[in-house]
């Protein structure tokens, strides 16, 4: 705890610029003091027998920077630090600060309407996102992203979650995906196989619905199966490979 007490601070000391002396004041107070006197030390002796000299001097320092490193790490705040703030706040200030982060951001928005069960469609702020990223208006010079169109489903995941909200948009996402290649002449591959992953995912989560909720969203899968023979790339085989290692006795119509 000694150790702890002397150094509590070495994080703030060195956030500026040209503290280090400071600092290593602090931690070491005969450092800089003897310095002088050993390089004049060393100097004096025979070649080759200065380089233990130097060899401490710079165990000593990284010591001393890796003890930095420890503590301005430590320093950062973690939700448990939000957590104990936040039990001092009253109704007013707290709801005060939900209204700060719901203007601070559409996503946060679109965070808060989910988990509230807000808006006649919840899905389509995210559906939205999805589409902007995965299926952009190129003649606009709109980027692609696919990062940021799987994010909108983790974000809805981290919201609400819903199964047929997971499925809903993982298909809406594939269906979003192939009418961009149809449309357009893509050659990222990366592309190709986040949209062959989502297929597999969707038919996961379909499986986790009741028996009788399924049937519509295969019926949309089956289609995508379809429609992929014109993009090339191998996804039509790629497709196929899934839907029926997923339930082959169920799947029998092309």
């Amino acid at each position: 705890m000694a150790i702890v007490g002397q150094f509590a601070n070495v994080a703030r000391l060195t956030s500026g610029a040209g503290c280090r002396p400071a600092w290593c004041a602090r931690i070491c107070p005969d450092a800089e003091a003897t310095k002088p006197a050993l390089d004049q030390f060393k100097r004096g002796l025979p070649p080759g027998q200065s380089a233990p000299l130097r060899k401490s001097w710079r165990a000593r320092s990284s010591v001393i920077e890796r003890f930095v490193v420890v503590v301005s790490k430590k320093a950062s705040p973690t939700w448990s630090d939000v957590r104990t703030t936040l039990l001092h706040f009253d109704r007013a200030g707290l709801l005060g600060l939900v209204q700060d982060l719901y203007t601070a951001s559409k996503d946060n928005q679109a965070f808060l309407h989910a988990r509230l069960g807000l808006g006649h469609d919840q899905l389509q702020p995210f559906k939205a996102i999805i589409s902007n990223w995965i299926c952009p208006d190129v003649m606009k010079g709109q980027p692609v992203s696919v990062s940021i169109a799987k994010k909108a489903i983790s974000d809805y995941k981290k919201a609400i979650g819903r199964p047929e909200g997971m499925v809903e948009l993982s298909i809406f996402y594939c269906e979003e995906a192939l009418g961009f290649l149809e449309s357009c002449n893509m050659e990222d591959e990366s592309y190709f196989a986040a949209l062959i992953r989502m297929y597999g995912r969707s038919l996961e989560l379909i499986s986790s619905l009741p028996p009788a909720e399924r049937a519509k969203y295969l019926e949309r899968l089956d289609k995508l199966r379809s429609r992929a023979r014109n993009v090339g790339w191998g996804v039509e085989e790629e497709l196929n490979g899934l839907w029926y290692a997923a339930a082959p006795g169920e799947h029998q119509a092309e």
